[in-house]
Parts: C-alpha cells; structure tokens; sequence
C-alpha cells in the first residue's frame, strides 16, 4: 500500500445493526509507515436503494437516496509516520427502511473514510457496511387477526373429459409471523370425481418486486411440505406445519423501489389446483392480549310492520318476523244484527287478493308489487282468505257475486261494482251496497230489502 499501511474503520461496541432514529459513532484508524501529506481526511454515511435490470448486478439503473452525511475529521497538513486515530458520530433518520440485499436490488448503509491527497498523488479510501432494522410490530397491522383462509373449486379433466369437481378449502391459523414461529396449515380437499388426485403440497413463497419502468418480479419458494392423494369421491382433511426461517420482514417502510410480500401456496398436482393464503412476517409477534375485543353491535332494528284496517276502524299492526307466522285461524261466525254495520264493507273480496298470501297479511298497494289490499269483514260475505267451510254448510247462495257484475237483490235494485283495480269498494256510498246476507238465517227466510234494513 507504499505509505499507508492500514485504514480501518471500527464501530463502537463492535456493533453491526442499528435502528433508524439511533445515532452511530465509531474510530477510522490510519497507520503510516512514512509521513503523508493530505488534504483532508473526510468520513461519510450514506444510505441508498438501487435496483439493476440484471441479477446480481451493482451498476444501478435506478437509486433512492435515504440519507449521505460528510464529516470531517482532519484538515490540511502532513501526518506522521505510526499510527493515527479519528472518531466520528452520524445521526441516522427515523424514516430510513431497513437493510435488504436481493437479486436485482438492494438497499444498503455503509461508513466510508477518504484521505485526499495533494495533486497527482494517490487518494486512499476505504468503506464498512452495516446493516439497519425498522423493527415491524405485527399487532399495529391493520386486519392482522384471525386466520388466512380461501377456497378454490377445479374441473377434474382425464383424457380430455370432464370427469368431476376438486373443492378446496385451506386456510392458516394467524395472519402474522415472526422468524421461528411455526405456520398451522390445515385443508380440506373433496374430490367429487371419480379419479384420485395427485399429491397436495403447501409452499411458503417470497415475491420480491422491483418497481423501474418495467417491473420486476422476483419469486421463490423458501419452505415446502407434501402430503398424499385423494382417491375419487372421498374427502380429506389434511394438516402440516412450516417452521418460519430467518427472512426479511414484509414491509419496507420508506423504501418505494422495493416490495416484499409473503403468502401461503397450498395447491394439487393434478388437476393443477391453487390457492393463496396472504401471510405477514414481522419482527414483532402478535399479542393475544392485544387483540382488540369484539364490540357489541347495535341493537338490532325492529322489523317493518304492516298495518292493517280491521272491521271496526282500527289498525292492526303484525310483526314481520323471520320465523314462520302460524296458519290464520277461522274467523268466527258472526251474530245476527238488526241493523247494518255504521262502516262500509264491500260485498266481495278484491279481484287479486289470493288466499293465505304473504303470511295472511294483505298487502298494501303502496308495494311495488302493485297488488290492491283492503281490509275486508267477515260479515259482508261467506267467503275470504283464511276462512273455510264447516262440513254441513253448503256454500251455495250466500257465495259472493263476482267483480266486475251486478248483483240484483230481491227487490229489483242493482249494485253494479267495477271490475278495474283502480276503483276501492270501500269508498261507494252505503246506498249502492248490498246488505248482510250472512247475518241472515237464508233460505228459511228471505233477505230484506233496502228500506227494510234502513228502517230496521
């Protein structure tokens, strides 16, 4: 080396890995064999990212620069022959993402010493790596609880014929690991062909992507285990275990030329079946004492309720539940009456009312399925949804006249009702409605007329 024997470079504590925010201080060393003169004796510390389109190469198409500090520590003079010591000290920023050496880039920190000489002399330098790790707490990961789980289904093709369905379903006990920690794989193949599969396998896979103008993507399986068959028609359960090594953690925070992304491979030879389960590797594990709990939910909202005019003017609320209403019950004969009911009751049912329709709830016309619903009585006819016939009655005059026709009474007078939808027999005047037969012990007597009923 002619004049300079040795330059060094030594970091306090011997220490190799720092953390960003932490501050590091160490000693360069020269030791001369003869005086040299120099111009300066300078000490950097530098942190940069650079991405290569080739692998393994250093001459960087893209770089990121994090941080690049200078100090100097000697001025312009000669120095002595035997041995020098100079001390240094840097500051390195809190957003500095950590250290990652891969295929087509890196990101990397290093202490270099310089000592300039005068013109047309030899410059002498050197340089030592260390490495930085931002430690990643897994517990403030968003969505970090709970298992990683998928499910995938594959036509099960044998010499060109489709000859059933593979269903797969698999999942992973956590969402997040540390180096060490052991993966719970479990699985459940169903086999609805009837060919036996090939052997299942589950890979824990790295991709490592390189943001330049055309991405690259760098993937590998770091772990892998196997396991059997399936035969036709028979379902498996299948579990395994994968011990995490030591690896780089997912995310490089404040690095925006390198992605790092951990998933689960479970996957069949044949038929080719593959899933993904998403996985995050940290430096710090997950705490069960940390997971949030499980919040009560709001008190559930009450159902709709339909409401429905009943005989005597009331409204009716039913509950719409999701249980199943019991079967309407018969309504009950009504008694005899001397006089007409003070409401209007229409004299048939409604054209589009069907029996026991919507839970024996009538509908009402504001729905979009535009169905008329009205609320009917059981003393203005013999017959409505819900109602039926004992054995020994027979349903024969007092069966209501349908829409749409004119009913004529015994007296000659005529009650003409609409048969479009659009009309409501509830609003007709009581003078054009027909009056309660049903009260009436027909035929033994005959029905009374119009100003029979009014006067009575």
């Amino acid at each position: 080396m002619g004049k300079l024997e040795a330059l060094e470079i030594e970091f306090d504590g011997d220490k190799a890995v720092y953390t960003p925010g932490e501050s590091i201080s160490g000693t360069v060393t020269v030791k001369l064999n003869q005086s040299l003169q120099c111009k300066a004796i300078k000490v950097n510390c530098n942190g940069f990212c650079g991405i290569t389109s080739k692998i393994n190469d250093t001459a960087w198409t893209t770089e990121e620069q994090y941080f690049n500090n200078t100090v100097s520590v000697a001025d312009k003079g000669t120095l002595k022959q035997g041995e020098h010591r100079f001390t240094f000290k840097f500051l390195i920023p809190a957003t500095a993402p950590t250290s990652f050496d891969g295929s087509y880039g890196k990101i990397i920190y290093r202490v270099r010493a310089f000592i300039e000489t005068p013109r047309f002399a030899k410059d002498y330098s050197e340089e030592k790596p260390f490495y930085l790790l931002r430690l990643l707490n897994l517990n403030e990961l968003p969505d970090i609880w709970g298992p990683s789980s998928s499910a995938v289904s594959q036509q099960f093709t044998y010499m060109l014929m489709k000859t059933g369905t593979i269903v797969l379903n698999a999942q992973t006990d956590m969402k997040g690991y540390t180096p060490g920690q052991i993966i719970k794989v479990m699985a459940n193949i169903h086999n609805q062909s009837t060919k036996t599969t090939g052997h299942i396998a589950a890979s824990l896979m790295q991709r490592v992507t390189y943001e330049t103008k055309k991405p690259t993507h760098d993937l590998k399986s770091i772990v892998e285990v196997e396991g059997g068959a399936v035969k036709g028609g028979r379902e498996l359960e299948w579990k395994e275990q994968i011990i995490i090594p030591p690896l780089p953690q997912s995310s490089l925070a404040g690095c925006e030329l390198i992605k790092i992304e951990y998933y689960v491979k479970v996957s069949l030879k044949s038929p080719e079946v593959t899933l993904t389960l998403p996985i995050h590797i940290g430096n710090v594990s997950l705490d069960k004492k940390l997971r949030p709990s499980k919040k009560e939910g709001p008190p559930s909202k009450k159902e709709p309720v339909a409401s429905v005019s009943t005989p005597d003017g009331l409204a009716s609320s039913s509950m719409l539940a999701s249980s199943p209403q019991p079967a309407p019950k018969p309504a009950p004969r009504p008694a005899p009456r001397s006089r007409m009911s003070s409401h209007c009751s229409p004299s048939a049912p409604p054209a589009e009312c069907h029996s026991g329709a919507e839970g024996g709830n009538f509908m009402n016309e504001d729905f979009p399925n535009k169905r008329q619903s009205q609320a009917v009585s059981p003393n203005a006819f013999s017959y409505a949804p819900g109602l039926f016939f004992p054995q020994n009655q027979q349903p024969n005059a007092s069966a209501p006249a349908p829409i749409g026709f004119s009913f004529r009474g015994p007296t000659g007078a005529s009650a003409s009702h609409p048969s479009g939808t659009g009309a409501n027999p509830m609003a007709a005047p009581p003078s054009t409605l027909p009056p309660d037969y049903v009260t009436l012990a027909y035929p033994q007597e005959a029905p009374p007329s119009y100003s029979e009923s009014f006067n009575t």
